[in-house]
């Protein structure tokens, strides 16, 4: 799998920083807008910038929305979802190292792969050096995760390292009310409470039922209400 190929497939269209609903993320939010106008600038000073949280907390979102934010700077970038890259080599960051803005989803499956770890490490170096922008993300902080190389530990914690949080119910009905809005949809908010009672509340299960939602709506030409959302369960 080449760095480009994983940056052509699996950019999600809906990820990007106007998508995001921050709620108490919005610092690692704000970090990863400047480190990238900065570097579009010249003028950065971050190297390497770690998310963590657990499923659903956004890190892969916000990963993408970067990757989508570098190209509308004008800057290269690449982004790898490493629980698929373990199914290659590490040759799979053949090319990485002079590339702008590089994206590493999912760090944990890296833990006890010694040869992958020594990979990453090398990586962070040669971005470090040719002055580019390293975005990870993984399940647990750098000290936390269990990997097995110490110098790779130390790099990946030299920038800022933020924990992630999901999103309290108040909040998950923000978020889904501002994706349903960047969609073209109305969605009242007695019907995305109706929704959040019924439904799974991971966020990854929320925003594929509000996609549902949409191709049903524009097919019966109905807006979002519980009656209607009622008739998709049926």
């Amino acid at each position: 799998m080449s760095a480009q190929l994983a940056l052509n497939l699996r950019l999600r269209e809906s990820a990007s920083f106007a998508n995001f609903h921050p709620a108490a993320n919005a610092e690692a939010l704000d970090c990863l807008r400047r480190a990238l106008d900065s570097l579009a600038a010249s003028q950065a000073t971050q190297r390497v910038i770690y998310l963590w949280g657990a499923a659903g907390s956004g890190r892969t979102h916000l990963l993408q929305a970067a990757c989508h934010r570098a190209q509308e700077l004008g800057l290269g970038c690449a982004y790898l979802p490493l629980a698929e890259a373990i199914a290659a080599t590490p040759a799979s960051f053949d090319g990485l190292e002079s590339t702008p803005v590089v994206a590493l989803d999912d760090l944990q499956m890296l833990v006890s792969r010694r040869e992958w770890e020594t990979a990453v490490f090398t990586l962070a170096e040669c971005v470090r050096a040719r002055a580019g922008l390293l975005l990870v993300a993984a399940s647990a902080a750098p000290t936390s995760l269990g990997l097995s190389l110490p110098d790779l530990v130390t790099r990946l914690s030299w920038g800022p390292v933020y924990a992630l949080r999901t999103l309290a119910d108040d909040d998950k009905l923000a978020a889904l009310q501002l994706r349903a809005n960047r969609l073209g949809l109305e969605l009242p908010a007695d019907v995305a409470r109706y929704v959040l009672a019924r439904y799974p509340r991971d966020m990854h299960t929320l925003f594929a039922w509000l996609d549902r939602a949409d191709r049903r709506s524009l097919a019966s030409q109905r807006r979002l209400t519980i009656p209607f959302i009622r008739g998709l369960e049926s």
